[in-house]
C-alpha cells in the first residue's frame, strides 16, 4: 500500500474529536438528486474520517508499545529493589548479631563491670555507636527502597490500565467509523448500479475540496492504493489485451486530476459503468472508469490534484477499483501505457 499523505495526530487531544466523529448519523436512504449528493458527501467525509481514525489508531498503537515498554521496565525495576530490600535484610541481621557479640545488648553497667580498663570501655562503646548508626542507616535505606517499590508498583498498574484502556477505546472508534463508512460506500455505489443501468448520469455532486498542492504540476490519480491489472495484461475480462492501469481503492475514494485540463467526457453506461474523460495540454487524455459518482460537469475545466469523482465498481467490473489510461485521444482505441508516462511528469507508481 502507498500513501502520499501523513497526519500529524495525537492520541489523547483526538479521542473526543474521533468520538464524535464515529457518532455521526447512518447514511439515509432516499431517492433524488438530493439524496445522492448527501450519500456522496457523506462518503467522502467518513473516507476522510476513516483515514484520521487509521492514522490515530498507528498513533495509538505505537504509543501503547512504549507503555509496554515502561511498564516493563518498571517490572524490572521492581525485582531489582526487591532484591535489594532482601540484601538490606540480611545487613541488618548481620548488624545486628555483631553489635550483641560487641556488647550492643548489655546494659551500661555491665560493659563497665566487664571493661578491663577505661580505654576497654571506650573502645566498645564507640564499636556500638558505630553498629546504632549502621543499624539507623540501614533501617532508613531499606524503607526507602520499600517506599520506592510500593510508588513502582502502582505506577507499573497505571501504565497497563492505561495501556489496556487507550488500545479499547482506538480499537472501538475505528471499528465504528469503518463500519459506517462500508454502509455508505455500498449506498452509493447501488445508486452508481442504477445510474448505469439507466445509462444516465445523475449530474454532479459536490464535494469539499482538499487543499491543492500548487507546487505540483501532476499527481497520481489516488492518494493511497495498490496496483492491480496493468497495461497490456490478459485476462477474460477483456477482448484484447488490458487498456489502463488498475489501481485498487475501496469504493468512495475521492478520485484526482492528474493534471490540469478539461472535462470533455461523461458517461455512465457502458463496460467502463461511470467515467470521466479529461483532457490535457500537450495533445494526451486521460479516462477514470468505473466511478461510483462523479464531481465535474462536462466542459468544466479541472486543476491537478482536484477531485473530480469517488471510485466504485460500475460497469464491467470484478470489484472495487479504478481504471485509468493515457490516451492520445479522448476515444478507446488510442491508449498507452500511463505507467511510464506518469513517470516522465514525475509521477512513480
Amino acid at each position: 500500500m502507498r500513501s502520499f499523505r501523513r497526519h500529524p495526530l495525537f492520541v489523547p487531544a483526538l479521542l473526543c474529536a474521533l468520538a464524535v466523529l464515529a457518532a455521526r448519523p447512518a447514511v439515509a436512504e432516499g431517492d433524488g438528486d438530493g439524496a445522492d449528493l448527501d450519500i456522496s458527501a457523506q462518503v467522502a467525509r467518513l473516507y476522510e474520517d476513516a483515514s484520521v481514525a487509521t492514522g490515530q489508531y498507528e498513533t495509538g498503537r505505537q504509543d501503547a508499545e512504549a507503555q509496554r515498554g515502561r511498564a516493563e521496565r518498571a517490572e524490572r525495576l521492581l525485582v531489582r529493589e526487591r532484591q535489594e530490600i532482601a540484601v538490606l535484610h540480611e545487613d541488618l541481621g548481620r548488624i545486628a548479631s555483631a553489635q550483641y557479640r560487641q556488647g550492643g545488648g548489655l546494659p551500661y553497667t555491665a560493659q563497665i563491670l566487664f571493661a578491663k580498663d577505661p580505654d576497654d570501655l571506650m573502645r566498645g562503646q564507640r564499636a556500638v555507636r558505630r553498629a546504632d548508626l549502621a543499624v539507623v542507616k540501614a533501617v532508613a535505606k531499606s524503607r526507602r527502597a520499600e517506599g520506592r517499590l510500593a510508588a513502582d508498583e502502582a505506577k507499573a498498574r497505571s501504565e497497563w490500565q492505561a495501556l489496556e484502556k487507550r488500545k479499547g477505546e482506538l480499537a472501538e472508534i475505528k471499528r465504528t467509523i469503518e463500519a459506517k463508512l462500508d454502509e455508505a460506500r455500498w449506498a452509493l455505489q447501488s445508486r452508481a448500479d442504477a445510474s448505469v443501468a439507466a445509462g444516465s448520469c445523475r449530474g454532479a455532486v459536490r464535494l469539499d475540496q482538499p487543499p491543492v498542492d500548487s507546487t505540483r504540476a501532476w499527481v497520481a490519480p489516488v492518494e493511497t492504493y495498490e496496483l492491480s491489472a496493468g497495461f497490456g495484461s490478459g485476462g477474460e475480462h477483456w477482448a484484447r489485451r488490458h487498456t489502463g492501469q488498475d489501481f485498487a481503492v475501496p469504493i468512495g475514494t475521492p478520485v484526482r486530476a492528474v493534471g490540469e485540463g478539461r472535462v470533455v467526457k461523461v458517461s455512465c453506461g457502458g463496460a467502463f459503468g461511470i467515467e470521466i474523460v479529461v483532457e490535457h495540454p500537450g495533445g494526451y487524455y486521460t479516462q477514470y472508469a468505473h466511478l461510483a459518482a462523479v464531481a465535474v460537469d462536462q466542459g468544466q475545466r479541472v486543476s491537478t490534484g482536484e477531485w473530480i469523482g469517488q471510485s466504485g465498481t460500475s460497469g464491467n467490473s470484478t470489484g472495487p477499483h479504478l481504471h485509468f489510461e493515457v490516451r492520445v485521444t479522448p476515444e478507446t482505441g488510442s491508449a498507452i501505457d500511463p505507467v511510464p508516462w506518469l513517470a516522465e511528469h514525475g509521477v512513480i507508481v
